[in-house]
């Protein structure tokens, strides 16, 4: 019983809940930046490099034998994940960079001060009262 209340009070921390917050939302975001290259970017390289599909491209190692299949290196798989990953790169790098700018715009306004205590009030007062005799 006692492992299962440590368990529970190690799951419901607020980091493990805002990081399963995070890898879900990163997931979804993988999934956005893969359609993103596959459906917009992609097409117009391989049209400006001759019609290629790169997810086509690969390398026969070995033809086909009757129910063998092919052995190859699919490079053009290799192409396509390499752009996804420099589109998440940059994206991520720029998320970071707009951050990072907020946080020091934050840290350069200047803080108001805080009021003075009330026992600083009446010593300024008392300190002015003897000034004036």
């Amino acid at each position: 019983m006692k492992m299962l209340q440590e368990f529970r009070a190690f799951a419901f921390k607020g980091n493990m809940i805002d990081m399963a917050v995070g890898i879900i939302i990163g997931a979804a975001f993988g999934r956005v930046v893969q359609s993103l290259v596959k459906d917009i970017i992609m097409p117009p390289i391989g049209v400006a490099v001759g019609g290629v599909d790169f997810s086509e491209l690969s390398i026969v190692l070995k033809e086909a034998a009757g129910e063998t299949a092919a052995v190859t290196i699919g490079y053009g798989a290799f192409i396509q994940t390499l752009v996804d990953f420099l589109i998440v790169a940059m994206a991520i790098f720029v998320a970071i960079k707009v951050i990072n700018s907020m946080q020091r715009k934050q840290e350069e306004a200047p803080a108001t001060p805080a009021p003075p205590s009330d026992e600083l009030v009446v010593l300024r007062e008392i300190r002015d009262e003897l000034k004036r005799d």
